[in-house]
C-alpha cells in the first residue's frame, strides 16, 4: 500500500553531490553508498487519505556538510507538504524498523560515494568483485566488507558477488530465516541490478559444493585457521523501551535548556500546542513533537535540538530520531501515551467519540452479515462469526470440569472459573474457541486448574482450538455475543449446587448494550452512588424487581434490560424513570446519594495500528523484534509471534517453533503488557492461535490473507504440540509428566523455597505451575512426600493433587 516516489518534489531517494538532490532510479532502491546522504519520502494510502514519512539517511563516511544539507532539504520538503509528514533521522546500520520495512529484499551498503570519487555502479555492469556480509532475520542488511576469508564467520550469511555469478555462503550456525532472506537479496541483485543475467550458487555445506568452493578459493585465496563467531544483533529490551520521559526543550541565553515534565505513563494533555517537546524512549528512540502554535524557528531547529539532546544525554550518535507534528502524529508516537483522543474517533461496537466536553454517544446497528465478506471488519469488531455456533460451558469444581446446566448459560460468578467451548462452521470446516473465564475472587488453584483443563480440552479436539484467557469484566465482544444478550456477571458467590452462602436480599445490576451482540450485565454495589444516568439498572429485592431507566438511556437499552430482568429475578417487575423513584426504591439502596448524571464522555484509547512482533527471551532479557508493514509471509513457522491490536493480544504459534518459545508465550505476552510504555491494562485478553487454525479476528488484520498457504506447503499438516497457556510439558499419560527442559540449577531441580506456596507470577521462568513438585530434587521430593517421584506418579491424580495441596505445591 505504500509507495516511494522518485522525483525531487516527492523525492525519496536522493544523493547530494555539491549539495543538490538527484533522483535515484527505482532499480537502485535499497542500495546506499556509505559516503553519501539520502532523502526518502514514503507515501502510504489509508482510509483517511495519505500518511507521509520523510527520512534522511546518513552514511557513516558522509561529510558534515552533506548531513547538514540533508536536514535542510528535509525541512524544505516538509514545508512544501504543509508540515504533515513525520520526519526521521536514520544512521547507517541503525535504521528504524519502519525504514527497513520499505526494502523487502534488504538493504545493501556500498563502499564509496560521489564525494570520495568512487564511481557509482550502473545497473547493467558486470565487472564487479565484492563481498557482502548479510545480517538480519526479518529485515536484512548487507554490508560490503573486505574481500577476504578474514571477513567471514560461522554465524552469518555472506554473498560473493562476481557480476555474472553470485555465490551465497551460509555459515554452519546461521538460521533458516537468514538463509532465505540472503537468497531473496541475491535474487534481487540478479533481477534488479543485472537484469536477470546472473547465476546464483548456494553453499550450505562446503564439502557438498566443491566447484563453488574452488571459485571462492580462487577469489579469496586459501582459508587459514578456524572461522570465528559473529557479533550478535543488539536489541533494546522492553524494560528499556518502557522508560519514557517527556521534556520541554528550549534555548535560553544561547544554552540548551532541558526540563523534564513527566514520565510513564504519559497523557496527551502534557503536550502544549505553543511548545516543542522531546520524548525520550529510554535512549532507544528520540521523538521531537512540534506544537502547532510554536514558532517557525523552533520548528526548524527540531533536528538540531534532538542531536544536541542526544549529545547532552551521552547517547550514541546513531540514536534514531523522529519528528512529529501536532495533529499529524505517527502511530508509534501515539502508542506511548495512556490514551489518545482524536476527533470523530469510533470506539467499540458502533460508538462514536467526539472531543467536546460532554460527548454524545450514538449507537449504530452492526450488520454481522458483512463479517466474512470483510475480514478487516471481523478483526476490528472482534467477531469471528455471527455468534450462531454451539456453546458448551463447564465450571471448575474440585479442580475438574463440571458441566453447567444449559438453562443457566451466560451466568458467571466471581468466585468461580469456567471453560466455554464455542464450535462454529466456516466454509464447511469446524472451528473451535476455548474461553477460560477467571472470576475475580477465584482461588489460585482454580485459575491454574482452569488452564490445565483447557489444555486437556484442547487435546480432545486435536489441538485445533483457539485459546482465549478472559478476566472478569474484560470479556471480548464475541464472548458477549454468544450468550445472546444474557451475559450476567455476579460479583461474588458460586454457581455450585452445594453453595451455602445466602443470596443477598438486595442486588443492583448495571445493564449496558443495545442488542444481543453487545449487551452485558454486571452486578455493582447496591447503593445509590452506583447509578449512572446513561444506563438502565435492575434493583432486585425480595418483593419486586425495579427497572431504573436513566435519562440518557435508549429504547433499545430498555428492551434488553427487560430480557435480563426476567433472568435475575422472578419477582414482579416495575419500571422506574429517573427522577420519579418511589420511596421504597431509595430505601432499598440505603438512601439517596449523588451519582454520575452527565452524559457519558466516551474515553478513547490510542487510535491503534496493530503491531506484530517476534518474541524471544532466551538471552535472559525479554526481547521483541517488531515487524513493520507486516503481512502473512512474516509469520515464520519456527517462531512465536505476538500481534498487538490494543484491545487484545494474539499469540501465533508456528508449527515448528521450539518448545521453550511455546511454553513461554503467555508469560512473554504478560511481560509485554507490564513493560508497555503506555501502562497497559494487565487484564487485556490474551488469545493463543495456532498455525493453520487462525480465526477471522486474527486474519482480518492482515491484508490478502491466504487460507490455503499452510495446507499447500504442508498438505498433511496437523499441529501436535502442547499449547497450554500455563504448562511447559506434555503428559505421557494421565499421571506422569514427560521430561521437561527447565532452566534450573544445573541438575534439573529448583530449591524447595522457590516452589512451595508460590503463585504463578512468583515461580521461576519455565516452571509449570501445575507440576511444581516435578522441579524438586529427588532428595527434596522424598523428604516432602515420603516417596519417590515414580511412586508418586503411579497414584491416582486426585491423590496426587491432595498431597500437593497439603505441601503447598498445588
Amino acid at each position: 500500500t505504500g509507495k516511494l516516489n522518485a522525483n525531487v518534489n516527492g523525492a525519496q531517494k536522493s544523493m547530494l553531490p555539491k549539495m543538490k538532490m538527484i533522483p535515484i532510479p527505482e532499480k537502485a532502491y535499497g542500495s546506499f553508498f556509505e559516503g553519501d546522504c539520502y532523502i526518502i519520502l514514503y507515501n502510504k494510502k489509508t482510509s483517511n487519505g495519505f500518511i507521509t514519512d520523510l527520512h534522511y539517511w546518513i552514511g557513516k563516511d558522509s561529510s558534515q556538510d552533506e548531513q547538514g544539507a540533508a536536514a535542510f532539504y528535509i525541512t524544505q520538503i516538509d514545508d512544501m507538504l504543509g508540515g504533515s509528514p513525520v520526519q526521521h533521522r536514520e544512521v547507517e546500520g541503525h535504521e528504524s524498523e519502519a525504514f527497513k520495512s520499505y526494502f523487502k529484499s534488504g538493504i545493501i551498503y556500498k563502499k564509496g560515494g560521489v564525494a570520495s570519487g568512487f564511481r557509482h555502479v550502473e545497473t547493467n555492469m558486470y565487472n564487479i568483485r565484492r563481498l557482502l556480509h548479510v545480517k538480519g532475520k526479518k529485515h536484512v542488511s548487507a554490508t560490503e566488507v573486505e574481500l577476504s576469508w578474514d571477513s567471514f564467520n560461522k554465524d552469518d550469511v555472506f554473498l560473493l558477488d562476481l557480476g555474472k555469478v553470485l555465490i551465497q555462503w551460509n555459515g554452519p550456525d546461521c538460521n533458516i530465516a537468514e538463509k532465505s532472506r540472503g537468497l531473496a537479496l541475491a535474487r534481487s541483485i540478479r533481477d534488479d541490478e543485472r537484469g536477470g543475467r546472473a547465476q546464483i550458487g548456494i553453499i550450505d555445506n562446503e564439502k557438498d559444493s566443491p566447484d563453488l568452493m574452488q571459485i571462492m578459493n580462487t577469489v579469496l585465496g586459501e582459508r587459514r585457521g578456524a572461522l570465528g563467531v559473529g557479533i550478535p544483533d543488539e536489541k533494546a529490551d522492553e524494560l528499556q523501551k518502557a522508560n519514557v520521559r517527556l521534556y520541554h526543550v528550549y534555548e535560553k541565553d544561547n544554552n540548551l535548556v532541558v526540563q523534564e515534565i513527566a514520565t510513564r505513563p504519559l497523557t496527551q494533555d502534557l503536550l502544549q500546542h505553543e511548545d516543542c517537546h522531546i520524548l525520550d524512549q529510554g535512549g532507544f528512540k528520540i521523538y521531537v513533537w512540534r506544537g502547532k502554535d510554536s514558532s517557525k524557528e523552533e520548528k526548524k531547529a527540531a533536528f538540531s535540538r534532538a542531536v544536541s539532546f542526544i549529545q547532552a544525554k551521552g547517547y550514541p550518535a546513531t540514536t534514531n530520531v523522529e519528528v512529529v507534528n501536532d495533529g499529524a502524529e505517527s502511530a508509534m508516537f501515539k502508542q506511548l501515551f495512556k490514551r489518545w483522543t482524536e476527533k470523530e474517533e469510533t470506539q467499540g461496537l458502533g460508538k462514536v467519540c467526539t472531543t467536546s466536553k460532554i460527548a454524545k454517544v450514538e449507537q449504530v446497528k452492526f450488520d454481522v452479515s458483512q463479517l466474512h465478506a470483510r475480514p478487516e471488519l471481523a478483526a476490528e469488531q472482534r467477531m469471528v462469526d455471527d455468534a450462531s455456533g454451539k456453546v458448551e460451558v463447564w465450571r471448575i469444581e474440585d479442580l475438574h470440569m463440571q458441566p453447567v446446566d444449559p438453562r443457566t448459560y451466560g451466568q458467571f460468578y466471581g468466585g468461580d472459573c469456567y471453560l466455554v467451548l464455542y464450535t462454529y462452521l466456516i466454509s464447511g470446516r469446524t472451528h473451535y474457541i476455548i474461553y477460560m473465564w477467571q472470576g475475580r475472587h477465584a482461588s489460585v488453584d482454580e485459575i491454574t486448574a482452569c488452564a490445565f483443563n483447557a489444555v486437556e480440552l484442547d487435546k480432545k479436539y486435536g489441538n485445533e482450538p483457539v485459546q482465549v484467557r478472559v478476566t472478569m469484566g474484560r470479556e471480548p465482544q464475541h464472548f458477549l455475543a454468544i450468550f445472546k444478550g444474557s451475559l450476567i456477571i455476579y460479583e461474588r458467590g458460586t454457581s455450585r449446587a452445594q453453595n451455602n452462602e445466602p443470596e443477598p436480599l438486595v442486588r443492583l445490576f448495571q445493564v449496558r448494550g443495545t442488542d444481543e451482540f453487545n449487551t452485558k450485565t454486571i452486578e455493582v454495589p447496591a447503593r445509590a452512588s452506583s447509578l449512572n444516568s446513561n444506563d438502565v439498572f435492575l434493583l432486585t429485592t425480595n418483593q419486586v424487581c425495579y427497572l431504573w431507566c436513566g435519562k440518557g438511556c435508549s429504547g433499545d437499552e430498555r428492551e434488553m434490560a427487560k430480557i435480563v430482568a426476567n433472568i435475575v429475578s422472578k419477582r414482579d417487575k416495575q419500571t422506574v424513570l429517573e427522577g420519579q423513584e418511589p420511596v421504597e426504591f431509595w430505601a432499598a439502596l440505603g438512601g439517596k446519594a449523588p451519582y454520575a448524571s452527565d452524559k457519558r464522555f466516551q474515553e478513547s484509547t490510542v487510535r491503534y495500528e496493530p503491531r506484530l512482533f517476534e518474541c524471544s527471551n532466551q538471552t535472559g532479557r525479554f526481547i521483541m523484534t517488531e515487524v513493520v508493514g507486516f503481512c502473512q509471509d512474516d509469520l515464520d513457522e519456527d517462531d512465536v509471534m505476538l500481534l498487538d491490536t490494543w484491545e487484545e493480544i494474539f499469540l501465533w504459534i508456528g508449527k515448528t517453533s521450539n518448545t521453550y518459545e511455546k511454553n513461554e508465550a503467555v508469560s512473554s505476552a504478560k511481560d509485554y503488557l507490564k513493560t508497555h510504555p503506555a501502562g497497559r491494562d494487565l487484564t487485556t485478553p490474551i488469545i493463543m492461535v495456532k498455525q493453520g487454525y487462525e480465526p477471522l479476528t486474527f486474519t482480518g488484520w492482515f491484508s490478502a490473507w491466504d487460507p490455503y498457504k499452510w495446507s499447500r506447503t504442508s498438505p498433511a499438516y496437523k499441529p501436535h504440540f502442547n499449547s497450554n497457556v500455563n504448562s511447559s510439558s506434555n503428559y505421557q499419560n494421565n499421571n506422569a509428566p514427560s521430561v521437561v527442559s527447565a532452566v534450573t540449577n544445573g541438575n534439573g531441580a529448583y530449591p524447595r523455597e522457590v516452589l512451595i506456596n508460590k503463585t504463578v507470577d512468583e515461580l521461576p521462568e519455565g516452571v509449570d505451575p501445575a507440576k511444581k513438585e516435578y522441579y524438586l530434587s529427588d532428595a527434596d521430593f522424598h523428604d516432602i512426600f515420603g516417596k519417590s517421584k515414580n511412586e508418586f506418579y503411579q497414584m491416582p491424580r486426585w491423590k496426587q493433587q491432595n498431597e500437593k495441596k497439603q505441601h503447598g505445591l498445588f
